[in-house]
């Protein structure tokens, strides 16, 4: 992260929480300056090393540098989740809609994909629930993530013995689809009118009508270049993980933490400057950035969806018809449209 980013953050840190302003003891001693803090709380974040290690740069203890990066991860998530980790506004939905049309995937609000973390400390009471296909202790992480790497869903927390499927059923991310107050989505395929964005998904994911997976085994020329085509963007969210692991190296290597409200905080403050490193770097055009992070989608307060209308939108969520008529329609539109891109 740049030098005007990291200044940026300190002096946000150090505004909002009084524990970084530095002080002075009984003896008139000063302590420890908020930049030794926020300089012990980086490391720990950046080389994932452990808290004693910090002692030998900045002269800070154990002890106050594991309470440092508590308060500084609940700080940057206090300050800045509203902004950098904000469900997609009706701008947001715009833009990344026309990101899609652009390259040949109309209706498309960016891949979803799901990152397992290894939990090194978990207790042994819980191993057994936390330990999934990798055979040690891990906590997943569900995020969805545009062309620029942004992640515009992170959902973390639940134990490495589930499934991409398992943690979708509890995600909230369809929750403000459900409740029919998330932008409006309508965009026309092959002849057929649709009013619901989706994502690309690998193969373990359900076939819902907002889900685009690959097609297994494609014959003939245009399936086989619409699977090429799918599986090629939808690492966009693969790139992502990718890149918040080498930025981060904490979640990257085993996690030390013994709680999981810790270690959520730590990935959610980690995902945040994740989005302020990609803004700070240009990724995002500067029109399309917010002076504070634009209008969040609120809820109408004119109209409640009642149970009725609740479930037939879980109805409509889960068509099974939906996903099969929305992958034949791009197949089709790949292959007259964007014939020499993939």
């Amino acid at each position: 992260m740049s030098r005007d980013l990291f200044l940026r953050i300190m002096h946000a840190v150090e505004a909002h929480d009084e524990y970084f302003v530095r002080k002075r003891n009984a003896a008139n001693t000063a302590g420890l300056s908020c930049f030794q803090k926020v300089t012990a709380s980086f490391r720990m974040l950046t080389y994932g090393v452990p808290a004693d290690a910090t002692d030998e740069y900045v002269r800070i203890a154990e002890s106050t540098t594991i309470e440092s990066l508590r308060r500084f991860v609940n700080a940057i998530i206090e300050i800045f989740e509203d902004e950098y980790l904000r469900s997609p506004n009706e701008n947001d939905t715009a833009r990344l809609l026309a990101v899609g049309e652009k390259r040949g995937f109309p209706g498309m609000l960016g891949s979803i994909d799901c990152m397992h973390w290894k939990w090194k400390n978990c207790p042994s009471a819980w191993q057994g629930m936390y330990s999934g296909h990798v055979h040690e202790p891990t906590i997943i992480l569900e995020a969805v993530a545009s062309k620029d790497l942004w992640i515009w869903h992170a959902f973390f927390g639940l134990p490495g013995s589930h499934n991409d499927i398992n943690v979708l059923h509890r995600s909230p991310l369809f929750a403000k689809l459900a409740e029919a107050v998330a932008p409006q989505v309508n965009y026309s395929i092959n002849g057929h009118d649709y009013t619901m964005g989706y994502y690309l998904a690998d193969g373990i994911y359900p076939s819902w009508a907002t889900f685009v997976k690959t097609i297994q085994q494609p014959q003939g020329n245009k399936r086989k270049y619409f699977a090429k085509a799918q599986e090629a963007i939808r690492k966009d969210v693969e790139r992502a993980f990718g890149v918040l692991q080498s930025r981060f190296a904490i979640v990257r290597g085993p996690a030390r933490f013994w709680d999981e409200e810790t270690l959520g905080d730590i990935m959610k403050a980690c995902v945040i400057m994740h989005n302020m490193i990609i803004e700070d770097e240009g990724e995002v055009d500067p029109e399309e950035r917010f002076d504070y992070g634009g209008e969040n989608v609120t809820p109408s307060h004119e109209h409640t969806t009642d149970l009725e209308e609740f479930i037939q939108m879980h109805k409509n969520i889960r068509d099974n018809k939906t996903h099969h008529q929305l992958q034949e329609d791009l197949v089709e539109h790949l292959w007259q449209h964007h014939p020499d891109e993939y």
